[in-house]
C-alpha cells in the first residue's frame, strides 16, 4: 500500500520546488537558448519519446547538445564527433535537462525517480528491472547520485528498483541535496570510454536470456 507521501506529498513537493525555481530558471533558460541557437541553429529543443509511470510513453524535452548525426558518406557520426563544445558543457552541470521541469509540471515526471529511457529497451528488461516504471519517472535518482553513468547497466537498473521500493520523503531529499553536489562537480557525465552512454542491450539477469 503506498504512504499518503507517495500518493499526494510527492507531487506536492515538485510542483512546490518547481514553482520556486521558476525565477531562476527562466532567465537562465532564455540564455542557453540562445546560446544553442547560435551554436547549433535551430531547433533549440530535443524531443525524444521515453517511457514513464506503468511503462506509458511520453516526450521528453531537452536542451540540444549534439549536432546532427548523419555523416557526409551517409553514414552515422559518433557521439563523441556530435557533442559541441557548448553541449558538452550544458551535460557536464546538466543545464541541458531544464526543459525537462516542463514534464514535472504536467505530472509526467517528478523531481526524483528512475530516470526516463528509450521505449525500445522495454524488452530488454527483465521483470525485476521493469518494476523501475512503479515510480513516476525523475530529474534525478537514486542511480544518478551513485555513480551517474559511470555505471554499468545493471547496477543502474537496480538501483532504480531499489528507489521504487523506498520512496519517502526522506529519501527524495537526500537524493536532491546529493545531486546538488554531483551537479556542481559534473561527476559521472559520461561512461568509462562513451561521451554518454553505452545503448542499453539486455543483461545476463533477462529470464528470456538477452544480453
Amino acid at each position: 500500500m503506498k504512504t499518503w507521501y507517495q500518493r499526494h506529498g510527492k507531487r506536492l513537493m515538485d510542483v512546490g520546488i518547481t514553482l520556486l525555481l521558476v525565477p531562476i530558471v527562466v532567465p537562465l533558460s532564455l540564455l542557453i537558448a540562445v546560446l544553442v541557437r547560435i551554436d547549433l541553429g535551430s531547433p533549440v529543443i530535443f524531443a525524444q519519446q521515453r517511457i514513464g509511470l506503468d511503462a506509458k510513453p511520453f516526450q521528453v524535452r531537452k536542451f540540444r547538445t549534439m549536432r546532427d548525426g548523419a555523416a557526409p558518406a551517409g553514414g552515422r557520426t559518433s557521439d563523441e564527433d556530435r557533442i559541441t563544445r557548448l553541449g558538452a558543457l550544458l551535460r557536464r552541470f546538466s543545464l541541458d535537462e531544464l526543459p525537462e521541469l516542463v514534464n514535472v509540471i504536467r505530472g509526467e515526471m517528478s523531481l526524483v525517480g528512475p530516470r526516463p529511457l528509450l521505449p525500445r529497451y522495454l524488452p530488454l528488461y527483465s521483470a525485476q528491472q521493469a518494476r523501475r516504471h512503479e515510480a513516476r519517472p525523475g530529474l534525478t535518482g537514486l542511480a544518478q547520485v551513485r555513480g551517474r553513468n559511470s555505471l554499468n547497466w545493471e547496477d543502474k537498473l537496480q538501483y532504480d528498483v531499489e528507489y521504487v521500493d523506498a520512496v519517502g520523503l526522506g529519501k527524495d531529499l537526500s537524493i536532491l541535496l546529493a545531486t546538488c553536489r554531483i551537479v556542481l562537480t559534473g561527476e559521472g557525465v559520461s561512461a568509462p570510454g562513451h561521451a554518454t552512454m553505452p545503448e542499453f542491450r539486455g543483461t545476463h539477469s533477462n529470464s528470456d536470456g538477452k544480453q
